[in-house]
């Protein structure tokens, strides 16, 4: 590798269910036997009626609402909160150095984000930023594996991080792959260019990082022979490599919990597949599904989870992606093979590039539009329509009695009445970008410098990301409800 450079700088069974299966499904590892705790067996045979009655809440004194430790917080992203809860004033704001697509994820009172820099991304960074006032604690600089064109055109530091304990994993879509102290020490690294060959791909690489709590996983759906590898934490040895899909896809990889276990499911046009964490062995296959090209699957409990599709842009089957749209059931028959198919199709929800949530009982599915639609989540009927201020890229993120929708341009819808009215009202508290003529040479562009790409709760606030600034948002109890 090149050398690198580090510089100093969310009624009472419902939540207490819903605690043990968190903390068991999320935080368990595998071992080699391929088992998992009694705990987590416990959790995943309550998981799904706790994911109907509570929208797989989560509740806010729980350490994970207070840590973002992946890419959706791991399809954690429906959370208990009693109280209305609206957005006050931005707290900080952070211009980034360089231009990133990630999510920032969160340890404690650290921030961890990833952008690119220079004319052809020459360089990765990582950064460190404290939670509380939004300054700088450290930036880690690496030389990217391979360069190319810094432009709207290609995925900039979009694959996002998995942090832990020990410290933050990130990969960077041209090849690098980095575990990092919390200090900012670097772990170990790899650079799959070296290990695996070049990596070409349809407007770059997306797929974020997933994780147990010794393993972490990278998807490559590159153009050529695909692959998904597994390296261990602690040393970044790899432990597995399978082939991918063959197919597009800008989704990431996501851990199902499935009975005593948990499946490493990918999607991509085409197809679902699920992976064994353990040997990276194809459990099983769900081909015909269209328009799966960026929504990654989020988990409900015992065996399933919801899938969203786009109605595509001359991707293949595109245009019949609400039937892609819905629940789908992983099990296993009396002779040991694994099958999955769909419990609901959606009638006419689609997704966008953000991910269809579960929360209150209810799936909802924003559209290329800015449609927001409801659908049952247990029998997947459609309960309402509802038209949003615009689109969005970023994940909802859903708090007790509403959700929260984070449009492209900065604006927050929050939903509030999801089973009744559907009743919107709309945060414009972000400061407007500065769009420039010209992509600068830090990777920052007029077509996309205001696009919202991820936001995160920590408990007390929110986190936007934009490509080249990180916003915190307070959070306030609405006394008048």
């Amino acid at each position: 590798m090149d050398s690198s450079t580090v510089t100093t700088t969310w009624d009472l069974s419902c939540s207490t269910l819903t605690k043990l299966s968190t903390m068991a499904l999320h935080r368990s590892s595998f071992g080699p036997r391929n088992q998992v705790s009694c705990s987590a067996f416990v959790a995943s045979l309550i998981a799904f009626s706790v994911f109907v009655a509570c929208g797989r809440s989560v509740s806010a004194e729980n350490p994970g609402a207070t840590e973002w430790s992946s890419f959706q917080n791991g399809g954690t992203v429906s959370f208990d909160e009693e109280a209305v809860v609206i957005l006050g004033e931005v707290n900080w704001e952070k211009q980034l150095d360089g231009y990133g697509q990630s999510s920032p994820v969160v340890w404690k009172d650290q921030i961890y984000l990833t952008t690119v820099r220079g004319a052809n991304k020459e360089q990765c960074l990582v950064s460190a930023i404290s939670l509380v006032s939004g300054e700088s604690l450290w930036q880690h600089t690496t030389e990217n594996a391979s360069p190319q064109e810094n432009s709207n055109y290609v995925s900039r530091a979009a694959p996002s991080a998995a942090v832990d304990a020990a410290g933050v994993v990130c990969f960077f879509e041209g090849g690098n792959v980095i575990a990092l102290t919390h200090n900012g020490d670097v772990r170990w690294e790899r650079n799959l260019v070296d290990d695996f060959g070049e990596l070409p791909a349809r407007h770059g690489l997306a797929s974020s990082v997933e994780q147990t709590d010794d393993a972490v996983f990278i998807w490559v759906e590159r153009s050529e022979n695909p692959y998904v590898v597994c390296l261990a934490k602690s040393d970044g040895a790899i432990r597995w490599k399978t082939k991918g899909l063959g197919a597009t896809s800008w989704s990431s990889p996501r851990l199902i919990p499935v009975e005593s276990d948990h499946h490493l499911v990918i999607s991509g046009i085409g197809s679902i597949v699920g992976l064994s964490p353990v040997s990276g062995e194809v459990l099983w296959r769900l081909e015909g599904v269209n328009g799966n090209s960026t929504p990654t699957p989020m988990p409900l409990g015992e065996g399933r989870f919801l899938v969203g599709a786009t109605v595509g842009r001359g991707e293949s089957g595109g245009g019949r992606a609400a039937e892609s749209n819905g629940v789908i059931q992983i099990s296993q028959d009396s002779s040991g093979k694994w099958t999955a198919e769909y419990v609901w199709r959606a009638r006419r929800a689609t997704s966008s590039f953000g991910s269809p949530i579960v929360h209150n009982g209810m799936a909802l599915f924003v559209n290329r539009e800015g449609v927001l639609y409801g659908v049952d989540a247990t029998n997947g009927k459609e309960v309402f329509a509802k038209r949003l201020k615009g689109s969005m890229w970023a994940t909802p993120i859903g708090l007790g009695p509403q959700v929260f929708f984070f449009e492209r341009d900065g604006k927050v819808d929050r939903v509030t009445d999801l089973a009744g009215r559907q009743t919107v009202s709309t945060w414009d508290g972000l400061p407007k970008p500065v769009r420039d003529a010209e992509p600068s040479a830090s990777g920052g562009a007029a077509a996309s410098g205001s696009v919202v790409y991820a936001a995160v709760w920590t408990g007390k606030q929110v986190l936007i990301r934009r490509g080249d600034r990180l916003y915190s948002i307070s959070t306030l109890v609405d006394s008048s409800r």
